[in-house]
């Protein structure tokens, strides 16, 4: 059972709680907190929240209209073990002050909303999520721009660009797109990987597997699936725990979808099922095992992908990993097994694990946004039986070109992803799941506070390729 605000209290005591770490999530995707006295925590609290700016955090309320409750929501108390003092963690929801009622801009408002609009429709009372956030772990990273310089450099003792480096070179170096599970010494930092999977465990979060990825420093940690909205709190929270180990270490660890060039970025493949009355609805008899609702829910993803992608894939960056010639896939079409497909149907052991898992997110996406769009594209499918048509058992990337220009691609850019999402989310809007005034910020902030500032500005390669015009 759900721990209550009495559970939450009586831990506070038990443990001995000397402060308490109220998190809760921006409209972008970052977490952000502030603490308060243990003896200040009462059960008031968890009904009528805390009041703070509102205007200060990114992509919220404006001066004249600030101020914002933030009420703790005491199923998700965990001990956080990052501070020196011992330290509760709670995870808040944003609520407007003067009515009581949840913010729109509130992420965790949105999946909830997403999770009663689904129980609504009576198609499934359950929607599991288990994404896989791959991440990097470098020696250190500097980057900086202004007007007069812009410029980043990575340093990893695993990059084979290290290798002429006069101290510290051991000469174990991961060859570009051959990471993927090397033992040590090649894979370095197996411990650090250990530590972060040990500390992930002591918080209940269930990890399933842990290994080097393809590229140099790039890593995977997988944690078991669960509901959407609690997949969500767990995702912060490995990301949270990912970045802190890392710094304990005196590196840094990135989510970064495309840091490096001309070898693998990091998604965040991400698998999805439907339950009903505790039964699983996504297997049947139709192809690779799925059931037929299951391929509905494959059409309605595959339709909106284009329009999902502003959320799934919310950064400039993120395109630079959805490009021709890595793993990362571009083409939406479904697939037994065949990871070039936006979604693929993994190989199973029992009915009840039949899912699909969609591949083109990437974890600078904000994780209640994010799957809430999917679940709403899903059940839009699901809805209007719209099938996803035949399966593509190739290697896509292989296909001739004729044939390959007949498969819808992802958006090439972020902008083009935000016209999709302009043009084709009526879907979101069902239930009052994503408001207009989400969907209409959401734009606006991308547009003026990322496309904008990044196409303004000259890379370094611009200068190799122009310079000299």
């Amino acid at each position: 059972m759900a721990m209550t605000a009495a559970d939450v209290l009586k831990m506070v005591k038990d443990q001995g709680v000397k402060m308490v770490d109220l998190k809760f999530m921006d409209f972008i995707g970052t977490w952000q907190h502030f603490q308060i006295p243990a003896r200040t925590l009462e059960e008031a609290v968890f009904e009528d929240g805390l009041y703070f700016d509102g205007s200060s955090i990114r992509a919220w309320q404006t001066i004249d209209a600030s101020d914002m409750s933030v009420v703790p929501d005491p199923a998700t108390a965990k001990i956080d073990p990052f501070f020196q003092d011992t330290t509760l963690s709670l995870i808040c929801d944003i609520r407007d002050p003067v009515t009581g009622t949840p913010y729109t801009r509130d992420p965790r408002n949105v999946a909830g909303k997403a999770i009663n609009y689904m129980s609504s429709t009576g198609i499934a009372d359950t929607a599991y999520f288990g994404p896989e956030a791959e991440f990097f772990i470098f020696d250190s990273v500097r980057y900086d721009t202004h007007s007069g310089a812009g410029y980043y450099y990575i340093d990893s003792h695993e990059a084979p660009w290290t290798s002429g480096a006069e101290t510290g070179n051991q000469g174990y170096k991961v060859r570009p797109k051959q990471g993927y599970f090397p033992a040590a010494p090649a894979d370095s930092l197996q411990d650090i990987r250990n530590e972060m999977i040990l500390i992930m465990e002591s918080l209940g979060i269930e990890v399933e597997r842990s290994h080097h990825e393809v590229a140099p420093g790039q890593h995977e940690i997988n944690f078991k699936f669960d509901t959407l909205r609690e997949t969500a709190d767990r995702l912060q929270w490995f990301k949270y725990i990912i970045k802190n180990v890392s710094k304990r270490h005196g590196k840094v660890a990135t989510f970064m979808p495309k840091p490096m060039f001309n070898d693998n970025g990091n998604g965040m493949h991400t698998h999805q099922s439907l339950w009903k009355n505790g039964e699983p609805l996504f297997a049947g008899d139709q192809y690779a095992g799925l059931s037929e609702m299951a391929l509905y829910y494959i059409g309605g993803l595959l339709k909106h992908a284009r329009a999902i992608a502003a959320f799934a894939n919310p950064s400039t960056n993120s395109y630079k990993r959805l490009v021709p010639g890595f793993e990362a896939p571009i083409n939406l079409a479904y697939s037994n097994r065949n990871r070039s497909a936006s979604v693929r149907i993994p190989v199973v052991g029992s009915p009840k694990a039949r899912r699909i898992e969609f591949r083109c997110p990437d974890s600078t996406c904000n994780p209640y946004l994010a799957f809430s769009a999917m679940l709403m594209a899903g059940l839009d499918g699901i809805e209007n039986k719209i099938h996803p048509g035949e399966p593509l058992d190739k290697d896509i990337y292989g296909l001739p070109p004729e044939e390959l220009a007949k498969v819808v691609k992802m958006p090439s850019s972020l902008r083009e992803a935000i016209e999709e999402l302009e043009k084709d989310h009526a879907f979101l809007l069902k239930g009052d799941v994503f408001t207009e005034d989400v969907i209409e910020y959401w734009i606006d902030y991308k547009v003026e506070e990322e496309i904008k500032p990044v196409d303004s500005r000259p890379t370094p390669h611009e200068f190799y390729l122009y310079f000299d015009a």
